[in-house]
Parts: structure tokens; C-alpha cells; sequence
């Protein structure tokens, strides 16, 4: 057991599979010499040289569509945009190409790349460096999208998105880049497994990115109290556990879902209402949303505190509901 930052590691899920396939690499803008715009390919350039960590020129539709063809033809690449909110240039090589062609080819080729999102709000980078964009990613049939909390998932995810055959959008939230947890064993984590972060009997609140630590935050005020919330975090947007929610919400029988996402066309609106119509008779309240307000993220530090989500807001849902 040692101590990784959410960085360094995704940085050894990637030299990890780097070392072991040949056909795995990296592209972007900066990931080389510079170690990416965070930091989280340091070194990576030094270890494996520049024909498996390429920078690219400044478009985002120049990164995905060389990933797509590379892939379609037998590499493995990770491709890392600066922001999540950079996708939008890439969009018609990510959602008309990559998410369709193997369905598109009757299975005859694979397209096995790994797109890594920096996202989320919390470090003052304003309105188009912000955003929290997996909503529009989980609409896409063809794309699997993961979203790790914590260090130790950030690297079992990691592992396991770089091996599968199929588009993998890896969500990456800013504000975690730095936060340290504990490595208890180097492996894959499988996609479509969730990971129950704190037991509780009152209330279940399935929560996504950052939005768990929030949580896990406002629950040790709530205990307090005598109300003992349980987390899920569900590490994987698609394909999602519903089983672990579901068995989480048979206990408790109130749901709160909390995302950084704007509410509006939210993906914590899916769950609610995945959550409605196949356990509705489980609920003894309604389904509580948490997310941003309906704005572009300001720059401005009390604003965009008071924009995004956090524990107090946690903490008035769930008085609202016990």
C-alpha cells in the first residue's frame, strides 16, 4: 500500500500499460516534453520518447480523428484534450466516427481509445474551461464513460479503459488533481461496477466526481445529527450498476443524486429516472437532484462557489427529505 495523488495515478495506469504494449500511446497538445497542461504526462515523454507521446497541433479535431484512425487500424491510443470543454471541436470525429464505426463494421474492427477529459469548475478557469460535459458523452451509444474520485480508481479505471476495444471517455475532474489517497492494489477495476463509499440506513446519495468528496463531507455533519447517509459512487456512467443503486435505495428508500453538471439535461436526471420507473415502489419521498445552476461558470471565485454545488447544499437535500 502506498500514497498516489488523482494524478500520478492516472499517470501509472498509462505507464503501466505503456510498458507492457507497445501499441499503446499518447497524443495532445503539450503532453511531451511539457508533461501536459496539469502535469499528468511528466515523465512519460523522458521513459518512452516521442513516438509514444506526441504533441499534436492545437485542434481538437486533428487529436480525435488520429486517434480514431489509429485505433481502427491497430494502436491503442490515449488521447488527452486540455479540456473538456475543447470536445466540441472534436465532436463529429468522436460521436460520427468513433462511437459508430465498429457497430457500423458488424464488430470486424475494434476501436479501442481512451479519451482523457480534464472537467469541472472549482479552480477559477471560467466559462469555457468548466464545464461538466459527461451528459452529452452518455447519450452517445457507442462511448463508455468513466468518472474516478479517487486516486485509487483514477489508476484501476485507467487500466481497464486503455484494455477495452471500445471508445472509453475518462472524465477527469481539476480540482482532484492534487488530492492524495491510498493505493491498495495495482488492477483493473471493471467497468459498469460501482463502489459504495460510506454505509448508512437513512438516505442514499449516488454522487459523481468531485461531488463525492462534497458528499462524504456533508454525511459526517449529517451523522451528527443522527442521520446516516450511504454513498455510491458509480464510477462509471455507462455501463452503469444499476444493481448496486437500486440494492442501496431498497435499504433506504430516499435517493439523493448529486452531480456537478448543470440540472438541467443533467445525467443525474437519467439516474432519477432509471431510479422512478423501475423501483418506484422502493421510494418513500421523491428523488432529489443537486447540480450547478442554470449559468456558464464564472470567473469569479465567490461566484462560482455559489454556482457549484457543495456540502451544505447536500446537507439542506437530505434535511428536506429525513
Amino acid at each position: 500500500m502506498k500514497k498516489m495523488t488523482y494524478a500520478e495515478a492516472i499517470r501509472e495506469g498509462m505507464r503501466i500499460k505503456m510498458q507492457q504494449d507497445k501499441k499503446v500511446y499518447i497524443l495532445g497538445e503539450d503532453v511531451g516534453a511539457f508533461g501536459g497542461c496539469f502535469g499528468v504526462t511528466s515523465g512519460l515523454f523522458e521513459e518512452f520518447g516521442e513516438d509514444r507521446v506526441r504533441d499534436t497541433p492545437i485542434s481538437e479535431g486533428v487529436i480525435i480523428g488520429c486517434a480514431v484512425g489509429s485505433a481502427a487500424t491497430g494502436l491503442r491510443p490515449i488521447a488527452e484534450l486540455m479540456f473538456v470543454d475543447f470536445l466540441t471541436v472534436g465532436m463529429d470525429q468522436l460521436v460520427n466516427q468513433a462511437a459508430k464505426m465498429r457497430y457500423m463494421f458488424g464488430g470486424k474492427i475494434n476501436m479501442p481509445m481512451v479519451v482523457r477529459l480534464p472537467a469541472g469548475a472549482g479552480v477559477q478557469a471560467a466559462a469555457q474551461h468548466s464545464q461538466s460535459l459527461e451528459a452529452w458523452l452518455t447519450h452517445i451509444p457507442g462511448l463508455k464513460v468513466v468518472y474516478p474520485s479517487t486516486p485509487q480508481d483514477a489508476l484501476g479505471l485507467m487500466l481497464t479503459s486503455i484494455e477495452d476495444d471500445n471508445p472509453v471517455m475518462y472524465m477527469e475532474h481539476k480540482a482532484l488533481y492534487a488530492m492524495e489517497g491510498e493505493i491498495e492494489e495495482v488492477k483493473p477495476i471493471p467497468l459498469g461496477v460501482a463502489d459504495v463509499k460510506r454505509e448508512g440506513k437513512d438516505i442514499t446519495i449516488v454522487a459523481t466526481g468531485k461531488m463525492v468528496h462534497e458528499t462524504l463531507a456533508a454525511s459526517e455533519m449529517l451523522i451528527k445529527e443522527g442521520i446516516d447517509v450511504e454513498v455510491v459512487d458509480p464510477r462509471t456512467l455507462f455501463p452503469l450498476d444499476k444493481k448496486t443503486i437500486f440494492e442501496s435505495v431498497k435499504k433506504t428508500h430516499k435517493v439523493v443524486i448529486v452531480t456537478e453538471e448543470h440540472k438541467r439535461g443533467g445525467y443525474g436526471g437519467e439516474i432519477s429516472a432509471i431510479i422512478s420507473e423501475e423501483i418506484f415502489d422502493e421510494l418513500d419521498a421523491p428523488v432529489v437532484r443537486i447540480g450547478a445552476l442554470d449559468t456558464p461558470i464564472p470567473f469569479s471565485p465567490v461566484l462560482e462557489d455559489y454556482v457549484i454545488p457543495n456540502y451544505i447544499d447536500i446537507v439542506k437535500a437530505v434535511k428536506s427529505l429525513v
